[in-house]
């Protein structure tokens, strides 16, 4: 249940929720919510398996992480926020505006997509659970970081990834595994984007091996709600590129 969401809250007025990524953690949003809570009141939390926040159950899905960030946004008596969500976390966001598009005034998929995985990237999340069971989750998370950065920006940034693969070690391996499985079966949810009636942001690196840029031109082309920002120079990491 969501009380076992760890989560931070400061700054007051209109209320933005920041969502981690994969293997990620509330803590790659600090820069952000320290100079937005000048303006807004801002939660930033760790999805359950991830971060602080524990996971007790074997098999997650988006809409049930959905439910677990409503049940904190009750319990913190917010009833409309903005959505913003890091790969992972735009999932979660799009899940989100699927069952609660009322309590939704903004939505930002930030280095994410509405696209369902691919076959070929499916066979992959399979290979990322068998590797996971066979040789453990520190093995991985410690190796896949660093490809998420742009190759030119990974000697710059190298505190930053050492930081990042600190926060990777807090996830849990089930949490890695569920996580995985629940984005290789996830939906695609273009109508979702299609027919939200509220701004939508893209953000997208302009190098992203991940989520490619061209990804996010169709998806941009779905609705005149939708805006797309490109980051030049920059890979999946948009928040320390």
């Amino acid at each position: 249940m969501s009380k076992t969401i760890i989560y931070t809250d400061i700054g007051s007025g209109p209320v933005i929720f920041f969502v981690h990524g994969f293997c990620e953690s509330k803590d790659i949003w600090i820069l952000f919510a320290q100079k937005l809570s000048i303006h807004y009141r801002v939660v930033c939390l760790d999805l359950p398996g991830f971060g602080e926040s524990p996971l007790d159950r074997d098999n997650v899905s988006m809409e049930w992480f959905a439910d677990e960030v409503h049940q904190l946004t009750r319990r913190l008596n917010i009833r409309t926020f903005t959505f913003v969500g890091h790969s992972l976390g735009g999932y979660v966001g799009l899940a989100y505006a699927d069952k609660y598009a009322q309590h939704l005034n903004g939505l930002c998929l930030f280095h994410s997509t509405a696209y369902a995985d691919s076959k070929e990237r499916k066979i992959n999340r399979d290979k990322t659970v068998a590797f996971i069971q066979k040789y453990g989750a520190d093995i991985f998370t410690q190796s896949f970081i660093e490809p998420l950065f742009l190759l030119k920006n990974r000697q710059i940034l190298k505190d930053e990834i050492a930081e990042l693969k600190l926060i990777a070690k807090q996830s849990s391996e089930n949490g890695i595994i569920a996580t995985t499985k629940a984005m290789r079966d996830r939906p695609d949810r273009s109508n979702v984007l299609a027919t939200l009636e509220i701004p939508i942001l893209l953000i997208g690196g302009e190098n992203d091996a991940t989520i490619p840029i061209s990804n996010l031109g169709g998806l941009a082309q779905l609705s005149t709600k939708i805006q797309l920002a490109k980051i030049e120079d920059c890979g999946h990491m948009g928040m320390y590129e």
